[in-house]
């Protein structure tokens, strides 16, 4: 998914016909039937198959997150700044800054950025470590936990609302293949940089 940053290019149009890639035998209608398209005019040989699964799954991320944050914006949160927060409210105990780190999957620097502005909001507080002054460990205040408290319930009726499109049996079919997906590439995430 090249160059359209998930539009389809003017003159396009947005279906694609049966035998397409990961959809064979099933008429597609979204932007990124479109891209497949493109690049299958471009590029007649390449196997653009993958590009139907990755690009929709990017396609579909941006989409909820433009969406989702909504409720976060209103409570004056980015959605990594309320990641962190919801780490620390589902783990139930401290964490240092390298653990929210991986919780998160935030490089460290963004995990010290964010939490300085937590910090300073009153929404985390820091306990220096006793043996190695370099170690914090941070836990959400009073005040943070009631914020995270309030927010989930409208982030998950919203969600429930967007997966309503599709059937229950539908909803456990995708997460199912989903997990399947993210299972394999967590195990190979060392091989799938190198």
């Amino acid at each position: 998914m090249t160059a359209t940053n998930g539009r389809p290019a003017a003159g396009s149009d947005a279906g694609s016909g049966p035998g397409e890639g990961a959809g064979r035998g099933v008429g597609r209608d979204d932007t990124v039937a479109a891209v497949v398209r493109q690049w299958r005019s471009v590029h007649p040989a390449l196997d653009t198959g993958p590009m139907e699964v990755i690009g929709r799954i990017n396609r579909c991320a941006a989409l909820l997150q433009q969406a989702e944050d909504a409720p976060l914006r209103r409570a004056g949160l980015s959605r990594p700044e309320f990641d962190l927060l919801g780490a620390l409210r589902r783990t139930g105990h401290e964490l240092t800054p390298s653990e929210l780190a991986k919780e998160t999957f935030s490089s460290g620097a963004a995990v010290t950025k964010r939490l300085k502005q937590l910090t300073e909001r009153g929404l985390v507080e820091r306990r220096g470590d006793a043996r190695d002054r370099r170690v914090a460990h941070l836990r959400l205040t009073d005040t943070g936990r009631d914020l995270v408290d309030g927010i989930l319930p409208e982030q998950l009726a919203y969600e429930t609302a967007v997966l309503s499109v599709l059937a229950p049996e539908g909803q456990g079919e995708l997460a199912g293949l989903l997990a399947e997906l993210l299972g394999r590439l967590e195990g190979r995430t060392g091989a799938l940089r190198a």
